[in-house]
């Protein structure tokens, strides 16, 4: 009798011992997520005080700044005009689907406008440019980092950051609103080209719809959320592709974090600018 109970306590204690650990497991991921994210807020922190003192620096980054708004804006305009075409349309034989017998097919107008220009216009494109722009950018900063270029920057008294990340997000700011802005009135058109090609609505109907509920701060709200989603792309990248640490498996992690983290906060943007300026 002594021998079964003296056998069924370590059993036991190995139990309370398993469950334990099973308990405290999630809750030390959940310490260590925290951890590193305030670790990596911080290191963001320092990163943009850094970016700050380097935008005086006028002369350093100047001449690269044209350079950076035809990379990261005109060439970007292809990829932006193809989805916001495709969206205009689809958007119009939707609104024609949801409204037949309901609401005169003149809405469709006001739908695409609205929805073009207020919402998929900034978003789809930001999002179409976290994955090139914030990608590119990542990769290149990252590449440059683990070959050392960056240190031989800093070894000829050039300020890496200045000549590296504040003409990106400069021209990232810059150039957002433009190609959003060439997206929305393709969105717009592709819209009207499907209505008076595949729907039973002439050019007047489709301009009586666009004009009907339009405001001008729709489109100074659509370039607003676009300038502040090239901040956040371009700054995102950038951070990820200066932090990189190792070798090439190194750069295809900050690549892809880049593009992950970029996505996010447009969707946090958009919701915030929505409250904010809604």
């Amino acid at each position: 009798m002594t021998t079964r109970t003296g056998g069924q306590a370590p059993r036991a204690t190995s139990k309370l011992a398993f469950m334990r650990a099973g308990l405290e497991a999630p809750v030390a991921a959940l310490g260590r997520g925290a951890i590193g994210f305030a670790s990596g807020f911080g290191r963001f922190g320092a990163f943009a005080a850094a970016v700050g003192r380097a935008v005086p620096s006028v002369d350093v980054w100047g001449r690269l700044l044209v350079l950076q708004m035809a990379r990261l804006g005109v060439a970007s305009l292809p990829i932006a005009l193809f989805i916001a075409g495709f969206t205009g349309i689809v958007l119009a034989l939707q609104a024609s689907y949801t409204f037949t017998g309901a609401v005169p097919l003149y809405f469709v107008g006001t739908l695409v406008g609205k929805t073009m220009i207020l919402e998929l216009g900034p978003v789809l494109t930001g999002l179409a440019l976290a994955g090139r722009v914030g990608a590119n950018i990542a990769a290149e900063i990252g590449t440059m980092r683990v070959t050392e270029q960056i240190d031989a920057l800093e070894t000829l008294a050039y300020d890496p950051v200045a000549y590296l990340v504040v003409p990106r997000i400069l021209a990232g700011v810059l150039m957002f609103p433009v190609v959003v802005a060439f997206a929305d009135a393709l969105g717009v058109v592709g819209g009207w080209a499907t209505s008076i090609n595949l729907l039973d609505l002439s050019t007047a109907e489709f301009i009586r719809g666009l004009r009907l509920f339009f405001r001008t701060f729709d489109v100074q709200y659509s370039l607003i959320k676009a300038a502040s989603f090239g901040l956040a792309v371009t700054s995102i990248g950038c951070f990820f592709g200066y932090s990189t640490k190792g070798g090439a498996e190194a750069v295809g992690w900050a690549t892809t974090q880049a593009v992950v983290v970029a996505s996010m906060l447009i969707l946090v943007l958009d919701a915030f600018w929505a409250i904010a300026l809604l």
